[in-house]
């Protein structure tokens, strides 16, 4: 692993947890991953809502891996509400501090990681998990996106950080006049250090057995998003069989 990140430690200090992902909330908010995630899952939105509003409020759930503070989970909640559905989130920390944070925030929290998510399959509607996967080992990281396809009913949405040079100078400087402490500073440079390219994310997506590729998104982030694998076999089940029907 490239450099340590605060939040590589479980056993941080609470201060200094919840210092840093009020700025990460911050950031998140000012340069790209809340919408990153959110104009992933619009569509998503757009097309179920239609329904929705046609026969009722429809009721969904979503599991958050690595919410920090939940203001991410929020966000998507505010957007899918604007489609007639009403969602709820359901955040997985594995830091206590931040998970006790999110619940003062609010949020249901659940205490675990990916290795172990305490979900059945198929359990929740859509996973979400946003700059959790360059906190791992690669082969960790691979088996975890194996784990939300197992876990998710309609989607699943991963974004995390492009690695970049201008990046990693731009939010280093931007951290002085946003009144971001040092240790935010130090961490946001190692995790652009640790993010990906397009090629490297959608090479890990193929070896988790997920058919989805990484696109690059405003704010140096990467996104990928797709159905569960459950999901798209029933869908060419059912195409195969209205094609041998005609």
């Amino acid at each position: 692993m490239i450099g340590r990140e605060l939040l590589d430690d479980r056993r941080a200090h609470p201060g200094a947890v919840r210092d840093e992902l009020r700025d990460i909330a911050r950031l998140n908010t000012l340069f790209g991953g809340t919408r990153a995630v959110v104009e992933a899952l619009e569509p998503l939105f757009r097309d179920s809502g239609l329904g929705a509003r046609g026969s009722g409020e429809a009721s969904w759930t979503l599991l958050d891996v690595g919410t920090g503070l939940g203001d991410i989970p929020r966000a998507v909640a505010q957007a899918a509400r604007r489609h007639g559905i009403t969602l709820t989130p359901i955040g997985l920390e594995v830091i206590p501090t931040a998970a006790r944070l999110a619940r003062d925030n609010g949020l249901d929290v659940v205490v675990g990681d990916g290795d172990t998510l305490p979900f059945a399959p198929r359990s929740v509607d859509i996973v979400i998990a946003s700059q959790v996967l360059h906190h791992l080992p690669r082969v960790v990281a691979v088996r975890w996106i194996a784990s939300f396809d197992r876990v998710a009913r309609r989607a699943v949405v991963l974004a995390d950080l492009r690695r970049s040079r201008v990046a990693m100078a731009g939010v280093w400087l931007a951290s002085f006049p946003l009144g971001m402490g040092g240790t935010t500073r130090h961490d946001a440079v190692v995790s652009l250090r640790r993010g990906y390219t397009r090629a490297e994310f959608s090479t890990m997506l193929r070896e988790a057995g997920v058919p989805a590729v990484a696109r690059y998104r405003p704010g140096f982030r990467i996104v990928a998003s797709w159905e569960p694998s459950d999901i798209r076999r029933q869908t060419s089940e059912t195409s195969r069989h209205l094609t041998s029907d005609v």
